[in-house]
C-alpha cells in the first residue's frame, strides 16, 4: 500500500522530460543509492535469476495495490444500483443524467482491471522463471481509451456530484461516507473515503502503472519474451499521459500525500521572508496538511523551471505564537523612506520613457531594456517595502517571519492556515523523495505565475485610478455581540497595498454608525479593501515586532476601481460583505489635476483660500492663528499617533473645523480638544493646500527647482538659504514654524512610523506646489504622481527638514552680497 502511494504523486515528475524517464534519486520498488540509476529506455543488465526475483517483488506489490483499487471501484459502485432504483419512482434522489454523469465509465474500468486482476494474480503466486505477462500489461494499455473518456468527463462528474451533494442531503450522506474492503491480509475490514477522493483514483491508476512499467522494464532481460511487450506497452502508457496531462483539471491542483489521501493546493503567493537577517522574496505554498516555502531556481534557457524547497511544517506542527509569547525578531535595517521614494520616481520615470518608446515605435531592444531596469527597481520595492510580521513557529523546531505590507493579507493566510487545522491532522516527516515530488509539483500546481510588479503586467491592463477618491463609511451590520469596533481603508500602490484611513472606533455596539468621509490619495490604484476591527485596550497584547497592540480583524473585503462606475461627479453607494458583516460605504473619484487646483477665494473674511499675508494682517499674528493652533494640538496629543499627517482625517470633521476656523467662532478650543486629532491634521494640511498661492509663493518657484538639482553642496546651500530669505515675511516665519514642528513629530519616528522623509512627502507638494497659473508650465502629465516636480517639491523640504535649525533673525543678518533679484 505504502509503496503504491509513494508513487501515485510522480506523475509531474515522470512527465518533466517526455522522452526520458529521470527517476535515479526516485526509483519505485528498489531501494535507491547516491547516483544509481538510467534511463529508462537503456535496459540493465542483470544476473537473470537476481532480475527474476526483482520482477516478482515488483509485481506482488503491484498486485496488492490493484487489490486495493478494485475494492475502490466497487465501493464506488456500490450506491449506483440503488440510485438507479430510486430515478424511476416519485422520490428519486437523483436522475439518471446525473447518475451516469458522475458514474461514467466507472463499470467498464471496473471489468477491465478485475479480467486484469484476475490474470495476473494466479502468474505471481505460482511464480516461475517461465512465467510471462507482457501480454497482459500491453492489453491494459491497450484499453486506455476508457480513461481518455473518464478522464474528459471527470471535471464535469465532479461538479454534478458537488451540485447534487448540495440539493439532496440523502445523496450528500452517501457521497461523503463509502465504504471501501480492506485487502484480504487486512485488519480493518472497511475504511470510509468521500466519493470525490474515490473519482480521483482512476487517474492516479494510470501513473502508477506507468511507473510499475518502468522498474519491470528494469529488471527484465533484453532477450526475455515479455521485454518488447512491455516497452510497447510503456510506450502507449506514456503517450497517453502525455496527451491527457494538461487537460486533467485536478492535476493543476492537486498532488497525494503518503497515506493516499488527495493533497490540495490552497493558496500560494509570494512573501518576503526575514532569513539571517536579510530580506528574501520566497514563493510560499499552502497544501491542505502542509506549508511549503519555496524560491524558484536559476535555470537555463530552455530547461524547465523548479521550485527549490527552503523548509516546511505539516499543520498539524504549525502554530502561531501570541504577541506576547513570540520572541523579538532578528534585527532587519528597514529601508530608508527616501531610497523607497527615490525607487517609485525611478519607476514613474521608466514607465513614461516606455510610453515615449511605444508612442514613437521605437526599437523592441530598447523598450525591453527600459523594462528590464523598471522591473529591477520595482522588485527592490516589492522586496523592502513590507513592514507587518507574520510569524509562524513549527512546535518541533524553529519560527519563521515574514514582512507583509498590509495586515489583510496576514489574515488571509492564518485564517486560511486555521480553517486547515479544523481537520483531523497528523504530524509527519517527508522522506527526500515524498519531499522532491511535492516540490516538484509546485511549479504546475501554482495559481500565482507572477512576481506583482506593474512591469509584468500587459499593456492592455488598465493603469487604475491616478487622484483623490473619496469614501464615506457609513456603518456596518452582522456583529453577533456589542464590541469597539472601527475600519480602515487599503489601497494598492506599486504593487502593494497601503493603508490610507481608520474611521474612529464605535463603542460598545453591534450596529456602528460611523458615516465618517476620507479622501484618499490613488497611485495608479485598482483596489479598495475595507477592514473592520475590534479594538483590543489590552496593553499585554504588544507584538514585539512593531511594537503595537493587536486587534482582531472581525471582516475583511476588498473591491475593484472600476473607473466607468467610480469616475462620476455623483456618490455610488455599495455594500461590501466579509464573513457575513456588511459593511455600507459611498465614493467618488476626482482626478489629480481637478483636485489640486488652488483656487482663490471670493470672500473677504475668514482664512482658508486668503492671502497669508492678508490673515496675519487681520489677526497682528506673526503665524496664522489656524497654523498654531493645530500645531500645539498635534503636539500635545497626536504626537505619538502612528501616521500622523499621513492617515486621513475625517472629511465630514476637517469641514467643520474649516468653517469654525474661517467664522472665528469662539468654541474653536474646545472643538479642538474633543476632535479626533487625524482631523485636525488633515485640517492643516488643507490650510496650505487652499492658499491661492504656495506657502513657497509661485514666483520662487522655478528657483527652488534649479536650487534643489544644484549637485556642488556649498552652493545648494548659498542657493537655498538665499531663496528663504527671499520669501515675505509671513511665509518665512510661517514656514520655519511649521519646519520645527515637523521635526518634533519626526523625533518620535519609532512610534509614529512618520520618518522626516514621510513627512516630505505629505508636506512638499502641499507647500510647493504652484497655482493653477503657474502649473501649467510645470506639471507634467496629471496620472503621474511620481512625476520630477512632484519630488523635487519633496526633496526640497526634505532638504530644510535635514538642515541644522534656521532662525529668522539669523537669516535676515547674513545678507549675501550677490543680488537679491531671483
Amino acid at each position: 500500500m505504502e509503496e503504491e502511494e509513494e508513487a501515485i504523486g510522480l506523475l509531474d515528475k515522470v512527465l518533466e522530460d517526455e522522452d526520458v524517464f529521470l527517476l535515479e534519486e526516485c526509483e519505485l520498488g528498489t531501494p535507491a543509492s547516491p547516483g544509481s540509476g538510467s534511463p529508462f529506455l537503456v535496459a540493465v543488465k542483470v544476473e537473470a535469476g537476481k532480475g527474476l526475483e526483482m520482477r516478482k517483488l515488483v509485481l506482488s506489490g503491484f498486485l496488492a495495490s490493484e487489490e486495493i483499487y478494485i475494492n475502490q471501484l466497487e465501493a464506488l459502485l456500490l450506491p449506483m444500483k440503488p440510485l438507479k432504483a430510486t430515478a424511476t419512482t416519485s422520490q428519486p434522489v437523483l436522475t439518471i443524467q446525473q447518475i451516469e454523469t458522475i458514474f461514467y465509465k466507472i463499470q467498464d474500468i471496473y471489468e477491465i482491471h478485475k479480467e486484469f486482476y484476475d490474470s495476473l494474480c494466479p502468474k505471481v503466486q505460482q511464480w516461475d522463471s517461465q512465467v510471462t505477462m507482457g501480454h497482459l500489461f500491453q492489453k491494459l494499455a491497450s484499453q486506455l481509451g476508457v480513461y481518455k473518456a473518464f478522464v474528459d468527463n471527470y471535471k464535469v462528474a465532479l461538479e454534478t456530484a458537488e451540485k447534487c451533494s448540495q440539493s439532496n442531503n440523502q445523496f450528500q450522506k452517501i457521497s461523503e461516507e463509502l465504504k471501501v474492503k480492506g485487502p484480504k491480509d487486512s485488519k480493518d475490514s472497511h475504511t470510509s473515503v468521500t466519493m470525490e477522493a474515490l473519482l480521483y483514483k482512476p487517474i492516479d491508476r494510470v501513473t502508477r502503472s506507468t511507473l510499475v512499467l518502468h522498474d519491470l522494464l528494469k529488471h527484465t532481460p533484453v532477450d526475455h519474451p515479455d521485454y518488447p511487450l512491455l516497452q510497447d506497452a510503456l510506450r502507449i502508457s506514456q503517450n497517453f499521459l502525455s496527451s491527457i496531462n494538461e487537460d486533467i483539471d485536478p492535476r493543476r491542483t492537486a498532488v497525494t500525500t503518503p497515506k493516499g489521501e488527495t493533497r490540495q493546493l490552497v493558496k500560494d503567493g509570494f512573501l518576503v521572508e526575514v532569513s539571517e537577517s536579510s530580506r528574501k522574496l520566497r514563493h510560499v505554498f499552502l497544501f491542505t496538511d502542509v506549508l511549503l516555502c519555496a524560491k524558484l531556481k536559476k535555470t537555463s534557457a530552455g530547461k524547465h523551471q523548479q521550485y527549490d524547497c527552503k523548509w516546511y511544517i505539516p499543520l498539524a506542527d504549525l502554530v502561531f505564537p501570541s504577541p506576547e509569547e513570540s520572541e523579538a525578531s532578528p534585527q532587519v535595517q528597514p529601508f530608508p523612506d527616501h531610497e523607497l521614494e527615490d525607487m517609485k520616481m525611478k519607476i514613474s520615470t521608466l514607465k513614461s520613457e516606455i510610453q515615449k518608446e511605444k508612442a514613437n515605435k521605437g526599437q523592441s531592444r530598447a523598450i525591453e531594456r527600459l523594462k528590464k531596469k523598471m522591473f529591477e527597481n520595482e522588485f527592490l520595492l516589492l522586496l523592502n517595502s513590507p513592514t507587518i510580521p507574520f510569524r509562524i513557529h513549527n512546535r518541533n523546531g524553529k519560527s519563521y517571519l515574514f514582512l507583509l505590507s498590509s495586515d489583510y493579507e496576514r489574515s488571509e493566510w492564518r485564517e486560511a492556515i486555521q480553517k486547515l487545522q479544523k481537520k483531523d491532522l497528523q504530524a509527519f516527516v517527508l522522506s527526500s523523495v515524498e519531499l522532491q515530488v511535492l516540490t516538484g509539483s509546485c511549479f504546475k500546481l501554482r495559481t500565482v505565475h507572477n512576481i506583482p510588479v506593474t512591469s509584468n503586467k500587459d499593456d492592455d491592463e488598465s493603469p487604475g485610478l491616478y487622484g483623490f477618491l473619496h469614501v464615506i463609511v457609513h456603518s456596518a451590520k452582522g456583529f453577533k455581540q456589542s464590541a469597539n469596533l472601527y475600519c480602515t481603508l487599503e489601497v494598492d500602490s506599486f504593487g502593494y497595498f497601503v493603508s490610507k484611513a481608520k474611521t474612529r472606533v464605535f463603542r460598545d455596539t453591534a450596529e456602528p454608525k460611523w458615516d465618517e468621509e476620507f479622501e484618499i490619495e490613488l497611485e495608479g490604484s485598482q483596489s479598495l479593501r475595507i477592514l473592520c476591527y475590534e479594538k483590543c485596550y489590552d496593553k499585554s497584547k504588544v507584538n514585539k515586532d512593531n511594537n503595537e497592540i493587536v486587534d482582531k480583524i472581525m471582516g475583511k473585503g476588498q473591491i475593484q476601481l472600476d473607473p466607468q462606475t467610480v469616475e462620476t461627479k455623483n456618490w455610488h453607494t455599495d455594500v461590501i460583505e466579509m464573513n457575513g458583516i456588511k459593511v455600507e460605504f459611498s465614493m467618488k473619484f476626482t482626478s489629480r489635476d481637478m483636485s489640486l487646483k488652488r483656487t482663490p477665494s471670493k470672500k473677504q473674511t475668514g482664512v482658508f483660500g486668503v492671502k497669508i499675508s492678508v490673515v496675519t494682517k487681520r489677526e497682528r499674528s506673526k503665524v496664522p492663528y489656524i497654523v498654531r493652533q493645530c500645531v500645539e494640538e498635534v503636539e500635545k496629543r497626536g504626537i505619538e499617533e502612528v501616521g500622523i499627517y499621513r492617515i486621513s482625517g475625517v472629511a465630514t470633521d476637517i469641514q467643520a473645523l474649516k468653517a469654525v476656523f474661517d467664522a472665528n467662532n469662539k468654541d474653536i478650543l474646545l472643538m479642538l480638544s474633543d476632535m479626533d486629532i487625524n482631523a485636525i491634521a488633515g485640517t492643516l494640511k488643507l490650510y496650505f493646500r487652499e492658499l491661492p498661492e504656495p506657502l513657497l509663493t509661485d514666483r520662487l518657484y522655478p528657483a527652488f527647482m534649479e536650487g534643489i538639482a544644484l549637485s556642488d553642496p556649498a552652493a545648494k546651500e548659498n542657493c537655498m538659504m538665499h531663496l528663504l530669505r527671499s520669501l515675505p515675511d509671513p511665509n518665512l516665519i510661517t514656514f520655519l514654524f511649521l519646519l520645527e514642528h515637523l521635526k518634533r513629530v519626526a523625533d518620535k519616528e519609532p512610534v509614529n512610523k512618520m520618518s522626516l522623509h514621510n513627512l516630505a512627502t505629505v508636506f512638499g507638494p502641499t507647500l510647493l506646489r504652484p497655482s493653477e497659473v503657474e502649473s501649467k508650465a510645470h506639471l507634467t502629465s496629471a496620472a503621474d504622481i511620481w512625476s520630477h516636480d512632484v519630488m523635487a517639491q519633496v526633496q526640497v523640504l526634505l532638504y530644510y527638514l535635514q538642515h541644522p535649525p534656521i532662525s529668522f533673525a539669523e537669516l535676515k543678518r547674513n545678507t549675501l552680497y550677490f543680488s537679491t533679484d531671483v
